[in-house]
């Protein structure tokens, strides 16, 4: 029996429990973003793949952006309306431990990701003459690679590890999807190391990233402090607030997912929170690039007034 339990065949899913009243509204809603977030991403990637103006080094990290984002609520969000659809909340070990791997290797990522744009950004503006040779397509070839083997290897290790948790106290997951925070409260066993490689992780890939990516931009804001024309200022700060709104929106987010303190009726709001940390953020990113970059609103027109054209 103890063998049984510490490894369950099917866990539990319960998305919003404590507050159940209306599943079909839910259902309205969460596919209407998951459709929006899908369709946005789809055209970034398109745009980017159709326009030759767009093929450089920034809207290469953005298309890689677009496609993580697409496969990240991929991961999580048909799942989630299949259980609002149908009743079903029964998820198999194996399902669940496959999400578990998915959400951290696209997490990993994206963290990365947003640190090479805003390396990007950084080499653009503060060291333009050696751009091409900085970020040549060779190089943002090997950047690319290497973040998804990067991301795609250490997702291994990291489900390896909630893989070997016991799970003995119970098989419900208060939670929409298999998140590893909300695996641990329902383990009695294995957790610690747990989460001692998930506060080491968070620390090189998450936070690390982060500060450097606060850094690029500190110097970004000097060099443009620096700059005497008002136009060559406004054109500067203009390529780097997109990519800065996208930062905050994603890491505040996440912030409030993951350090939220646990308390009695924390459940619902770690949800609510989780819920625009896995779709509503990944939604927003090309909106937010769409409307607030002017290379990327001029590629829309090109691409409309050609298709006017045949």
């Amino acid at each position: 029996m103890k063998n049984q339990s510490s490894v369950p065949i099917v866990f539990q899913l319960l998305p919003f429990s404590d507050r159940s009243d209306s599943p079909a509204l839910a259902l309205s809603l969460l596919t209407i973003i998951y459709l929006l977030g899908l369709l946005l991403n789809v055209l970034i990637v398109t745009l980017i793949f159709l326009d030759k103006q767009l093929h450089a080094p920034m809207y290469l990290f953005l298309c890689n952006l677009a496609v993580m984002d697409t496969c990240f609520t991929s991961t999580i969000i048909p799942k989630l309306l299949h259980i609002l659809s149908s009743g079903n909340h029964k998820v198999s070990f194996r399902q669940c431990f496959t999400q578990v791997y998915f959400f951290f290797m696209f997490v990993g990522i994206e963290d990365l990701l947003l640190f090479t744009m805003a390396y990007d950004r950084y080499v653009a503006i503060c060291k333009p003459l050696h751009y091409h040779s900085i970020l040549s397509k060779k190089v943002c070839a090997v950047y690319i690679v290497t973040i998804w083997l990067y991301a795609a290897v250490n997702s291994v290790f990291i489900t390896s590890l909630a893989m070997k948790m016991s799970f003995c106290n119970s098989t419900t997951i208060h939670q929409f999807y298999c998140d590893a925070k909300a695996l641990t409260k329902i383990s009695c066993a294995g957790r610690e190391i747990f989460y001692l490689v998930i506060y080491s992780e968070s620390f090189l890939f998450g936070l690390c990233p982060f500060l450097c990516s606060l850094t690029s931009y500190v110097k970004i804001l000097q060099v443009i402090f620096h700059i005497r024309s008002e136009d060559g200022r406004r054109k500067a700060f203009s390529t780097c607030s997109s990519h800065l709104i996208v930062i905050a929106l994603y890491y505040s987010s996440a912030a409030s997912a993951y350090l939220l303190p646990s308390y009695k009726n924390s459940d619902f709001l770690d949800q609510v929170f989780m819920l625009l940390y896995t779709t509503v953020s990944p939604m927003l990113n090309p909106l937010i690039y769409s409307l607030r970059n002017k290379e990327v609103k001029t590629a829309v027109m090109r691409l409309l007034q050609l298709k006017h054209k045949t």
